[in-house]
């Protein structure tokens, strides 16, 4: 059983090839974020003794919410919160939201911001607290650490947009995307500007810690302000540019 706390944690567990679901735990009840399957989250909440409170859905993919189904079968109390727009694609939702929609969960704020680009009416949520000045955000596959989504509904426009509305968050933002790409977006970056310390730094940091066992996230919106090529795209030509060639680019 996980110790008790009046503050919340965010634990991973992984999944499939490289997918993260993220679970936020508040004292014994849990949050879970694009469950894409369910056996291993159930087990994980069951051996936690945590009562599942809320699945946060931020697009429609499958190996976003292949696991929901059955986990509401077995948490029915749990809300299931996604766009509006996707009711269709999701229709098991079950709390609809919009962008700059504004709700309570587990004793913190939560605010919607729709981030359209890698699919149509893809939502990020973002989390603060000013009395324990922390500030979370899940960003499903808009922003990776150390990249963005492949663009598969979306133009390039609307990632770029999308991408300076995360990127205007506070710098101290601590990021969880869905899956594990860190180290392979690095090894692209380097190959633009192979000087790039910041870059090779960092690199070296997240090589340790998946030789570990380790999962190289949470990121900072501080520290993909340094390494991000997507986020410091200065416009919207750099910016497609960068996704054309991390598009064709090999390992």
């Amino acid at each position: 059983m996980l110790e008790k706390k009046s503050e919340f944690t965010i634990y991973p567990i992984t999944v499939l090839q490289d997918n993260i679901v993220w679970v936020w735990v508040h004292n014994c009840n849990a949050v879970v974020v694009d469950p894409s399957i369910s056996e291993p989250v159930e087990k994980w909440l069951l051996e936690k003794n945590l009562s599942l409170k809320a699945i946060l859905q931020t697009h429609h993919h499958d190996d976003h919410i292949g696991g929901t189904q059955k986990l509401i079968k077995r948490w029915p109390q749990a809300k299931v919160v996604a766009s509006k727009k996707e009711l269709k694609r999701i229709p098991f939702q079950t709390f609809s939201v919009g962008d700059n929609d504004v709700f309570h969960l587990m004793d913190s704020e939560i605010k919607v911001i729709e981030v359209n680009g890698h699919t149509n009416n893809h939502i990020a949520f973002y989390i603060s607290k000013e009395a324990t000045k922390y500030n979370i955000l899940f960003p499903g596959d808009t922003l990776f650490s150390g990249g963005c989504g492949r663009l598969l509904e979306g133009t390039p426009t609307q990632m770029f947009e999308s991408l300076c509305k995360l990127n205007s968050l506070p710098k101290s933002t601590k990021i969880y995307p869905a899956h594990e790409y860190t180290e392979n977006n690095l090894k692209w970056a380097l190959t633009l500007e192979p000087t790039n310390l910041s870059i090779i730094e960092r690199l070296k940091l997240i090589q340790n810690k998946l030789q570990k066992g380790m999962t190289s996230l949470p990121s900072t919106l501080s520290e993909e302000r340094k390494t991000n090529l997507f986020l410091r795209a200065e416009n919207i030509d750099k910016f497609t540019m960068l996704r054309r060639h991390k598009d064709s680019w090999k390992c």
